[in-house]
């Protein structure tokens, strides 16, 4: 399938939105954008996530809130896209237009709440957290297998729930919702696929320029127009933030690590992963395996 700029989402005609189960090998895979505001709980799966001018790793039990024309992208972990995988992801998602609701409902002064969340910190991704989390998946369920006003009714629960919550954070440093141009996505996706690809090895300015039909100085300008922050940056954080998971789930050494997500230099390795994750490699290890030896100890899933 060649990329779009937009994502159309199927709406059955007595619906005003889109609520569905989604099992799938894994969850579409290429930078788009649509007009429907996204609510999307991760069930099983796991990989790299972009949204606006961030990335990051989702897992399950994730739950965020997209806004309308907000790009974003799910990229499965490799084990998942192995073309002999048997393994399945799965998550609940609900998609709904901003107007749904009627076009001055949002205007009232009771959906004030709301229509911030909706409205303005959509715009950056909202993540729900904690108990929110819990409370706000259990009403998705429910609102799956509901009918007529019923749906309505649960629908606008769960946006008022997230709205007056303080376990949320806004994932996006920037607001870079735009109405996308179908070349600029091809051009994006073409970018972040060679990124994905590449990324454990030196990709130099001229090469990446190249994939993108570019010169080096238009390149730079164009990615930091797209996503608000430079090239060098954003590999940076795709690199760390594969550090990040490695530390964090394997018994790799922090060395292997290292070359492995495309660093040369170890001194550099460790003082980019404290400028991203805040802490030095063998912290964050220790900080995840302490959660993890809890959570074994009082019986919880891990």
């Amino acid at each position: 399938m060649r990329p779009s700029a937009l994502l159309k989402i199927q709406r059955k005609p007595e619906h005003s939105f889109n609520v569905r189960f989604d099992q799938v090998p894994f969850f579409y895979a290429k930078w788009h954008h649509h007009p429907e505001i996204e609510l999307i709980h991760i069930i099983k799966g796991s990989g790299r996530q972009f949204v606006g001018n961030h990335v990051h790793h989702f897992k399950a039990g994730d739950l965020l809130l997209l806004g309308s024309h907000l790009p974003h992208m799910w990229r499965a972990d490799d084990q998942y896209m192995d073309k002999n995988s048997t393994l399945q992801m799965e998550a609940y998602v609900i998609h709904f237009l901003p107007d749904c609701f009627g076009e001055h409902f949002f205007q009232l002064p009771e959906n004030e709440a709301i229509a911030d969340l909706l409205f303005h910190k959509a715009k950056y991704a909202v993540r729900v957290k904690d108990e929110t989390r819990e409370l706000v998946a259990h009403k998705i369920e429910e609102l799956l297998e509901s009918k007529g006003t019923r749906s309505i009714i649960l629908l606008l629960d769960i946006i008022d729930i997230i709205a007056n919550s303080q376990q949320t954070k806004l994932v996006s440093e920037k607001d870079i919702a735009q109405d996308l141009s179908k070349s600029d996505t091809e051009r994006m996706n073409t970018i972040y696929q060679y990124i994905l690809k590449n990324f454990h090895h030196e990709i130099p300015l001229d090469k990446i320029a190249k994939v993108a039909h570019l010169s080096p100085t238009a390149f730079c300008r164009y990615f930091k127009m797209r996503l608000k922050k430079t090239f060098s940056l954003f590999l940076m954080e795709v690199r760390i933030g594969h550090a990040a998971k490695l530390l964090a789930e394997t018994n790799k050494s922090v060395a292997d690590i290292c070359y492995e997500c495309g660093y040369n230099n170890f001194s550099n390795f460790n003082r980019h992963f404290k400028k991203i994750i805040g802490k030095a490699p063998l912290q964050h290890r220790k900080y995840y395996h302490d959660i993890r030896k809890s959570r074994q100890e009082i019986g919880e899933e891990v």
